[in-house]
């Protein structure tokens, strides 16, 4: 699908960014249901609001027996997921070792940053350049197809040792009365870090190179976690939670609660990804894309937005560390004939699409072209 999202970034108008300055361009999506009409800025065009109209039929993948060391089920798992990365680089994993009580606490504990008043929610703005910080409806970098949401996020150094770094940002920037909750999410984030490096093993087994070649890629890596609340609209509709994308980082771990929405577009039409209790929605992304020489795909999916209630979700995006270069394997390039896409570096990448390109669905390809002709 072609997406309509924008392509190069063009820098927002002298007033709009005036009006940022004064305080006045906020997100208060109780404020906004108020008024007769939405904002245009948050209205998306009719192309990108296609409803989904059947669920994804995505593979539902058990790790206990890969986490016990049982080759037959390890094979199983690692064929699962080479099915779904060929087709359109979704699956869910139960069984995957985070512990289900930790799991329900990070899902409910992001309701007492959320349900802060605004006034104090922008005292941790997310800064331009910065990972981490408070956004609402991403106001910051966009003018137009503003996203419905809020968002919380904080970095996660995967060679941090013991520094608590997570719980320090908390307590540090949110104050002592969050400094519970910090160790909580730091907690979280150490469970998903294992559980993202047993996932790049299978990875490598799935496609038939050594096992350990993306786990060492990433263990000195990072992960972004963010905590996103989709408020309810009335509208619907019209405005989309976030739109049609794909991930420019390696790989996505995602926990949703149990209100629908997440989809993905397979086979020309959106599809539901239907949540699961206990289960982590696992997707490729534009960064992996590379490293398997272009044989794992990934898929443009968005985040829509119910009528009636909040809709919340965890997500753990997982990057190299900066200076890692971007390089397959040499069995893919042998094995493909050729190399799809030049070496590069995530910083590079990352930069790209923090400060010139709104990601699509041609992110890495764009990314590419942009580097060759820079």
């Amino acid at each position: 699908m072609e997406s309509s999202a924008s392509t190069l970034l063009m820098p927002p108008s002298v007033e709009l960014k005036d009006e940022r300055k004064q305080g006045t361009m906020v997100f208060d999506s109780s404020k906004m249901q108020k008024q007769e009409k939405l904002p245009t800025e948050f209205i998306w065009p009719d192309a990108d609001l296609v409803q989904a109209q059947q669920e994804l039929n995505e593979p539902l993948i058990d790790l206990d027996g890969f986490f016990k060391g049982d080759e037959a089920a390890t094979a199983h798992a690692a064929e699962l997921i080479r099915m779904a990365c060929l087709n359109h680089g979704f699956f869910q994993v139960t069984n995957h070792g985070v512990d289900l009580d930790l799991i329900r606490a990070a899902q409910e504990d992001m309701e007492a940053f959320f349900k802060l008043p605004l006034s104090r929610k922008l005292t941790v703005k997310k800064k331009p350049g910065e990972l981490s910080g408070y956004s609402g409806a991403h106001m910051d970098r966009y003018t137009s197809k503003l996203p419905w949401k809020e968002t919380l996020s904080f970095v996660y150094r995967y060679d941090s040792g013991s520094k608590p770094m997570v719980a320090d940002y908390f307590k540090t920037v949110l104050g002592e009365d969050f400094e519970e909750i910090g160790w909580m999410y730091q907690k979280y984030c150490d469970a998903l870090k294992e559980l993202s490096l047993g996932i790049m093993q299978l990875l490598a087994i799935s496609l038939g190179v050594d096992i350990s070649y993306y786990r060492n890629l990433f263990e000195d890596g990072y992960s972004i976690m963010r905590c996103n609340s989709y408020p309810p609209c009335k509208e619907a509709g019209l405005v989309m939670g976030t739109g049609p994308h794909c991930d420019p980082v390696a790989l996505t771990i995602l926990h949703q609660d149990q209100v629908k929405g997440l989809e993905v577009f397979v086979d020309n039409k959106w599809q539901l990804v239907k949540p699961r209790p206990g289960a982590f929605v696992i997707n490729i992304g534009d960064t992996f894309m590379a490293l398997s020489n272009g044989e794992y795909k990934s898929c443009i999916h968005r985040a829509v937005v119910n009528m009636d209630k909040e809709r919340r979700s965890l997500t753990f995006f997982i990057s190299l560390k900066d200076d890692r270069v971007v390089s397959p394997p040499e069995e893919l390039i042998v094995r493909e004939g050729q190399r799809k896409y030049p070496d590069f570096k995530w910083s590079e990448l990352l930069e790209f699409t923090q400060k010139y390109y709104r990601p699509n669905n041609d992110t890495l390809q764009s990314f590419v072209e942009w580097r060759l002709s820079a």
